[in-house]
């Protein structure tokens, strides 16, 4: 993690017709770091995302990522970023490795067999390689996906609701990738519907209301904005998803065991 600003975002706006989506968005985002942009639907999540990686201009403000302005060096920004939307932009007729291969194709990089190889490892995909997408389950189109995205590796990932549609195991899947991304160096955008999602990934997070960042800071620092608390004692009982991936995690240990 550095102090160096990898996204840096000021008074921008964004209207389409009479509806003002960004009204003055103001945020920076540290590289190495992982930002998680929280929001109501319509609050302006998927336009900020999409002005950031070029797909939609502003009306006004500016914006930087990696050091490239959006507006006037769009071509260095898109060489800076990757992509990944709320569906998985996988090719089903293909295989996960041949998924792969092709993107590095496109991206005229020297042995994408050997990058795709190695992505295959890396997101534990390797045992799945000549399979068709098709057959994939959800967690594994996921992390396919986002292996995909890091094609070229580029220092800044983009991933706008990146659980939607996924059952707990696939999410908490999606959830370790991420946070191995970051570990390695990759700032990471996040945004996310889901408050236990950010809670588990975000380094930071930014709160978007109507246009505007109306609260940013660590879990811990927007906590501070409460009352304080009050201790009590009660009994804790565990939540559907926790007794989900008990029970999934049991039965996994189990059909282990038998084929041993």
């Amino acid at each position: 993690m550095t102090t160096t600003a990898a996204i840096k975002i000021a008074g921008l706006t964004k209207s389409f017709g009479d509806h003002a989506v960004l009204a003055g968005l103001d945020l920076t985002v540290p590289a190495g770091t992982i930002l998680a942009l929280l929001g109501s639907n319509g609050a302006g999540k998927t336009t900020a995302v999409k002005i950031l990686s070029t797909l939609v201009k502003a009306d006004g403000g500016t914006a930087t990522v990696n050091g490239y302005d959006v507006a006037t060096q769009p071509a260095k920004v898109r060489e800076s970023i990757s992509l990944t939307g709320q569906f998985a932009a996988v090719d089903e007729i293909l295989t996960g490795g041949e998924n792969l291969v092709l993107i590095g194709q496109l991206r005229h990089l020297r042995n994408p067999a050997g990058i795709a190889d190695d992505l295959l490892a890396r997101f534990e995909l390797t045992d799945a390689a000549s399979r068709r997408v098709g057959t994939y389950s959800g967690g594994m189109r996921r992390r396919l996906d986002i292996a995909m995205s890091l094609i070229g590796d580029p220092p800044v990932l983009f991933l706008d609701e990146p659980t939607t549609g996924l059952d707990p195991q696939s999410r908490h899947e999606v959830w370790k990738t991420v946070q191995e991304l970051a570990g390695q160096g990759t700032t990471v955008l996040l945004t996310t519907q889901h408050l236990d999602e950010a809670e588990q990934l975000a380094d930071r997070i930014a709160i978007l209301h109507q246009g505007r960042i109306i609260a940013d800071g660590s879990l811990a620092e927007l906590k501070r904005l409460l009352p304080p608390t009050k201790i009590e004692y009660v009994e804790k009982q565990p939540t559907l998803e926790d007794v989900f991936l008990a029970i999934i995690g049991h039965a996994g240990l189990d059909k282990a065991a038998a084929q041993r």
